[in-house]
């Protein structure tokens, strides 16, 4: 899963590193066989998301608990994105995971610039965002070469303290803000029904109604709508788009 490209470059570098042949499938309810046929085919998994207050996007939870069934004996290593704290982000889907029969073989949570287009507070220079990406890449590659040359997975999010940092750390306090699809989603008088928004929501929660983007109640708070939007006529949390975050401005 990932709305703004952060976690697309994270595991594409990472697993370009790791293996070049290994195959990326985006998350999406119109692609969730091809995801099954996929997991049933292969032990080795890296299963990679944005952290969302400390926590596994609902969409990321929901999809794991809803096939339960496969994941008794696959390998799988959580990798999470995060802006400036995450706690046990990689941890939410691993034990999850692990109570379902899967065998948890690391955890990674990568720092990219925040994903979050309309919130002032979160926003930093240009600068400040390449440094980030440019230090993202630096670790992806430390852990990359510890897996190959020397077995060494990282467990980063994975143990007690991770846990516990989590959940008094966020989790706690924002736990309402995941618990449950947002309905929350905002669509001003700017939109212009160009259809972005609608062809790019991984989960089929915009539609074009009457020339106007219509929400529905499935946002899984990815934020590719809103960082798309050619018109920002769209936000979440905030009432004003400050910054559209794409990886793609950060990456020079």
């Amino acid at each position: 899963m990932s709305g703004t490209g952060n976690t697309k470059h994270c595991i594409t570098k990472f697993l370009g590193l790791i293996d070049p042949e290994a195959e990326i499938i985006q998350m999406s309810k119109s692609n969730e066989e091809k995801i099954m046929d996929k997991l049933k085919e292969n032990d080795k998994i890296v299963l990679a998301y944005p952290t969302q207050f400390s926590n596994a996007p609902y969409m990321v939870r929901d999809f794991i608990k809803k096939n339960k069934v496969i994941w008794a004996g696959k390998k799988v290593l959580c990798m999470t994105t995060m802006g400036a704290f995450s706690g046990d982000g990689a941890g939410c889907s691993a034990r999850l995971l692990k109570k379902y029969g899967a065998e948890i073989t690391g955890g990674i949570q990568v720092r990219m610039p925040d994903a979050v287009c309309d919130n002032k507070m979160l926003k930093k220079t240009l600068e400040e965002n390449r440094k980030l990406v440019r230090e993202a890449d630096q670790k992806i590659e430390t852990v990359a070469r510890d897996i190959l040359d020397n077995g060494k997975y990282p467990r980063e999010g994975i143990g007690f303290i991770s846990h516990m940092a989590g959940l008094f750390g966020q989790r706690l306090w924002f736990y309402r803000k995941t618990i449950d699809y947002s309905k929350k989603l905002k669509i001003s008088d700017a939109c212009i029904g160009c259809g972005i928004c609608s062809k790019n929501c991984p989960m089929e929660n915009l539609r074009i109604k009457d020339g106007k983007a219509a929400a529905g109640d499935r946002c899984a708070m990815c934020y590719s709508c809103i960082s798309t939007c050619p018109k920002q006529a769209i936000t979440l949390l905030g009432s004003k788009v400050y910054e559209q975050c794409r990886y793609e401005k950060y990456k020079g």
